[in-house]
């Protein structure tokens, strides 16, 4: 398949579905009242999403590779955060598992796209050592 799109990508659309999840359990009861960790669970999730995105548009695979990674991160920071949550008893063991769960797959799905785009960077053929640089140079044509 082909990915025309940031939507395309498979990690970015669990990102998606791990906002949902973490913005249900951050509107409910005591979590809704703790501003911080509300506002940072959020926008952990949020980051997972947009650095996916960002790094769609950044124009290469060693680029996009490292917006790839700072989306993991955030993976991390939700799974972090939701221990806060779990310990504060603002979601049950259950919402705790689930959203969890959600950032694991969500992380281990951007973590198999980096190793694709890691293989194809690997696979382009390198130039000939005798070729001529080509950067801002007009094709050689015969007279």
């Amino acid at each position: 398949m082909r990915i025309n799109r940031f939507e395309d990508i498979d990690g970015w659309k669990q990102a998606r579905a791990l906002a949902k999840m973490a913005y249900a359990a951050t509107k409910k009861g005591p979590f809704s009242h703790d501003f911080g960790l509300k506002d940072q669970t959020q926008r952990a999730c949020v980051s997972i999403m947009l650095n996916v995105a960002e790094g769609f548009d950044s124009g290469g695979n060693t680029e996009f590779v490292k917006f790839l990674r700072y989306a993991q991160r955030s993976c991390t920071e939700v799974q972090s955060a939701l221990y806060v949550a779990l310990d504060q008893e603002y979601v049950s063991e259950d919402e705790f598992t689930a959203i969890y769960k959600q950032a694991q797959v969500t992380r281990a799905i951007i973590g198999g796209f980096i190793k694709y785009l890691l293989t194809q960077d690997r696979r382009k053929p390198a130039p000939p050592i005798d070729a001529p640089a080509t950067k801002n140079h007009e094709p050689r044509t015969k007279n």
